[in-house]
């Protein structure tokens, strides 16, 4: 079954059109697999999938759901979309426990544990202002996994890591795959591509130059 139906989206900024007529299917419980150069238009369709920006023509549904017109932003979905935004003067498990306070649905341990997911120390007292780049995307992942999501919508999410993280979190994705989660994974990255994808959509301007299940 298709979880997410893209049709005929089109995306414009004034005279610049940044997505071009794009249609696509994604099935549940898989991961797919969006790769281009910079300015591709991946980030931009992940986007508008999420509802951060809206399409200027086209749909984006969700579980049959209309995002824009049936729901704002598609329900229970972890998103990571360019650099995770957090408060730098609190450490990571405070920053956490900020953001799940707004819808109130986990616990003090489902926070801990997502952030053991991704390798870092819960209990380390260290300001995120004080993080490198990839402890602030491995942050970045526990925000959009601790709510236990099925989609995850993940705009290159090995960026910052070194070869023994990137280990780390392909594992991750795959234990997150094999429970049921639909995961759409941007990355400029082949091997990640290769190594965790069922499907592959190639973007180059705007357009879908091709798309392929690899199964």
């Amino acid at each position: 079954m298709d979880k997410i139906v893209i049709d005929h989206v089109v995306k414009k900024f004034k005279d610049d059109t940044v997505l071009n007529d794009i249609s696509l299917s994604f099935e549940g419980g898989k991961v797919h697999g969006l790769i281009g150069r910079n300015g591709s238009g991946k980030t931009m369709l992940l986007k508008t999938i999420c509802g951060f920006v809206p399409a200027t023509s086209g749909s984006v549904s969700v579980d049959g759901k209309v995002i824009g017109k049936d729901t704002d932003i598609p329900d229970n979905t972890g998103i990571i979309i360019e650099a995770p935004g957090f408060l730098p003067q609190y450490s990571g498990y405070k920053n956490l426990k900020l953001l799940a306070m707004i819808k109130d649905k986990i616990s003090k341990d489902k926070i801990i544990s997502s952030i053991e997911q991704v390798g870092l120390d819960p209990y380390s007292k260290k300001r995120v202002g004080k993080y490198s780049l990839g402890m602030r995307q491995r942050l970045g992942l526990a925000q959009a996994i601790m709510e236990d999501p099925d989609l995850l919508l993940l705009d290159e999410p090995m960026n910052g890591l070194d070869n023994d993280g990137v280990c780390e979190i392909r594992q991750l994705l795959q234990e997150l795959k094999e429970e049921g989660k639909t995961i759409i994974l941007a990355s400029h990255s082949k091997e990640d591509i290769e190594v965790l994808c069922d499907t592959v959509t190639e973007l180059d301007h705007g357009v879908v130059i091709q798309s392929n299940s690899k199964c």
